[in-house]
């Protein structure tokens, strides 16, 4: 028996590699994927055979996680009950994909994942391995060994694997588009998050940024005229953004599995581009477009969040949101200050903003007659509703 598993190198799965040997009597082949995450792989190599591993792989997927999933969530404006950019919900589909290739590479039908039972990655995991993977068999040994973090170490302890020396306090999850942060008392929904919880914006320049960002077809392309390609940009909006302070979100958080989760995230580069998307296409999109741009960009959020990224709805709202994208081509200049971002002006290609009608000072203005009729017809349904209602 083999079993192929979703590695990070973190306590949970490191225990997994010796636990799925020992239980199934299986070879183990250990699979890290990196999608930004700032990790030492070969470290993480390293341990995945001392614990146990017959094969480990490791796979760079930051430039398709960039170009593939997070210019989605920009073009589509994916902010998870209007505040969290989907980092994490984003990278899980990538992973169970990269890890079933090695899968069908390996020739087996097993896959293992370190998802506990009371998260959202059990779903989003499973779901994708079972759409990518005919007749795979998906093993959760957190799911069925009923340990606690203190049995994990002392088992770990008792059979020499070597764990990662946990520094933080906190549970971390990160990649390219974005930290979280939970434990500790980030559990308590009304206590302050303390400050040594965050890492990628903590401050460290105390100057104001301002920031151009040229999109075309809804896709950011340039940052104060440099041309940069998706991973490019996305990293160096998380440095320099990050170092002012902006790109934090806390939220009491609505899980998939059924409880509401107070959560924590960074995600400097993330906020900033779906910051400047949405007023690009505010600019760009009459008042109808707008409005079911934002109902399916909910929608589409929803879906990603809930680990449904295979649900065909996904790619019908994305063939819509492709085509209302097409004219989101412009600049943005926008301002970071004090862990605040201002969006300071905009200029669209396909703007219909035309001065010379909304000026008050010179131009088109309705006659007295036109104004009168136009409010007459305008608000007759109510008026006349609300008179009826009255009588």
């Amino acid at each position: 028996m083999k079993i192929v598993l979703a590695y990070s190198g973190g306590l949970d799965t490191t225990v997994a590699i010796r636990w799925l040997k020992e239980t199934y009597h299986a070879e183990v082949v250990s699979v890290s994927v990196d999608v930004g995450q700032e990790d030492d792989f070969k470290k993480i190599q390293e341990r995945a055979y001392l614990a146990g591993s017959e094969k480990h792989y490791t796979i760079d997927a930051k430039m398709d996680f960039a170009k593939n999933f997070a210019f989605k969530d920009i073009k589509m404006n994916g902010l998870y009950e209007d505040v969290y950019p989907l980092a994490t919900a984003l990278a899980r589909p990538l992973i169970a994909e990269k890890v079933a290739e090695i899968a069908k590479k390996e020739g087996t039908e097993y896959v293992a994942h370190g998802s506990t039972s009371k998260g959202n990655d059990q779903v989003r995991f499973d779901l994708a391995l079972k759409t990518v993977l005919s007749d795979v068999k998906i093993i959760a040994p957190a799911r069925i060994w009923k340990m606690t973090r203190e049995d994990e170490i002392a088992y770990a302890k008792e059979r020499g694997i070597p764990i990662k020396t946990e520094s933080s306090k906190y549970s971390i999850d990160e990649n390219l588009w974005g930290r979280s942060i939970e434990g500790d008392i980030i559990s308590d929904p009304y206590s302050e998050v303390p400050e040594d919880a965050f890492e990628l914006t903590k401050v460290r320049k105390n100057d104001k940024l301002v920031i151009n960002i040229e999109f075309e077809g809804g896709e950011p392309v340039r940052v104060n005229g440099e041309k940069m390609n998706p991973l490019e940009l996305i990293r160096w909006l998380n440095q320099e953004v990050g170092s002012r302070g902006f790109g934090r979100v806390e939220h009491l958080e609505n899980r998939v599995v059924g409880f509401k989760s107070r959560e924590v995230y960074e995600a400097p580069a993330a906020l900033t581009l779906i910051g400047a998307h949405r007023d690009l296409e505010k600019s760009v999109l009459t008042p109808r477009e707008l409005r079911f741009k934002r109902y399916i960009d909910s929608l589409w959020a929803d879906l990603v969040y809930q680990g449904l990224w295979y649900e065909p709805l996904r790619d019908t709202l994305e063939v819509a949101g492709n085509e209302l994208n097409k004219w989101i081509s412009g600049e943005v200049k926008l301002e970071i200050d004090r862990k605040s971002m201002s969006i300071l002006g905009r200029k669209a290609k396909y703007s219909p903003y035309s001065e010379k009608v909304s000026s008050y000072n010179k131009g088109w203005y309705p006659s007295d007659e036109e104004a009168r009729g136009f409010i007459e017809i305008w608000g007759l349904h109510s008026i006349l509703t609300k008179k009826a209602r009255l009588d």
